[in-house]
This record gives C-alpha cells, sequence and structure tokens, in this order.
C-alpha cells in the first residue's frame, strides 16, 4: 500500500536535533520529536527538514506499535521511502534511515505525549559534545541501534557529513 500525502499549507516546525557532523560516529546519530503517531503525516515533515547533503533516503525501519498506521511504503515529494518493522524489541524508540550504498542514520524517537522538559532534555543531548547515546537517553533496557540488525546489512555505515 503507497500513501500519497497532499501538502499542506502551513506545514508545521520539525522538532529535530541532529549530532553535529564530524564529531561521530554515535550509535544515535539525533533525536526526533514528533508531534502525533500518524506515521504518514509525521516522516514526510522529517524528511523535508534532512540536511540537503543527506542523499536520498529509501528506507525508513520503525516500531510499528509505536504508529497508529503503517503502510508499507510512503510517497515523499514522488520518492517511495518503504518501511519496514523494527525486528526486536531492544530498542523500540528510534526510527533507522537507510539510503542504500550511501548512508544509516539512526534517530531517537521521542514519543509525541512526552512531557515537553523531559522532550526537551532528550533532544538538547543530541547536539552535546557526549553526543546522544548518554545512557540516560535510554531508560529502558534498550540499545541503541539493535533493532535494525536485519534491514542493515552491508549499508551499515556514517559518512562524514561536511
Amino acid at each position: 500500500m503507497t500513501t500519497t500525502l497532499h501538502p499542506r499549507s502551513s506545514l508545521r516546525a520539525v522538532r529535530l536535533r541532529l549530532t553535529p557532523p564530524g564529531n561521530g560516529p554515535y550509535p544515535i546519530d539525533g533525536a526526533w520529536w514528533p508531534r502525533s503517531d500518524d506515521l504518514t503525516a509525521e516522516l514526510p515533515l522529517l524528511i523535508r527538514a534532512l540536511p540537503h547533503s543527506w542523499p536520498q533516503i529509501a528506507h525508513a525501519t520503525v516500531n510499528a506499535a509505536m504508529w497508529s498506521a503503517f503502510p508499507g511504503r510512503i510517497l515523499v515529494a514522488n520518492h517511495v521511502i518503504q518501511l519496514h518493522r523494527a525486528t526486536s524489541r531492544r530498542a523500540p524508540d528510534t526510527i533507522c534511515l537507510l539510503a542504500p550504498g550511501r548512508g544509516r542514520w539512526d534517530l531517537l524517537v521521542i514519543q509525541p505525549h512526552t512531557d515537553r522538559a523531559e522532550a526537551m532534555r532528550l533532544l538538547s543531548t543530541a547536539d552535546g559534545p557526549a553526543g546522544p547515546s548518554q545512557p540516560d537517553l535510554f531508560p529502558r533496557a534498550s540499545a541503541p541501534g539493535a533493532c535494525f540488525q536485519a534491514e542493515a546489512g552491508p549499508d551499515r555505515f556514517r559518512p562524514a557529513l561536511g
């Protein structure tokens, strides 16, 4: 199933923080705080907010239980992004963005209903000197990036983003 989205007249600001280029690699490349659990509405906003230096994203792996709808693919700016279910429960609050042969980026997904103060604290860890892989970023017994082992394959690398 492909979901086609119609442009909105007023785009909401995307709550996204990315690890500064050249400071990594880190197990997590940033943090994203979507406004709802509607993946078909939130993912296109995220993709459009990514730096222009990033290659075109072709695949996204997410914890399907976190989202109200989970189509098999989604159309963003006339480009199809294949959606995959995470294969492990060890790191449920992440999204893995893949550009085959070009790179992989894992983002912490902060639940939409998270308290603002806590969400801001989590977002701020993305651009801190220790990076977003601090132990308190993952309060549950989770390992950053672990849920993407099946989809990672040979594309598992993080290019330097300049």
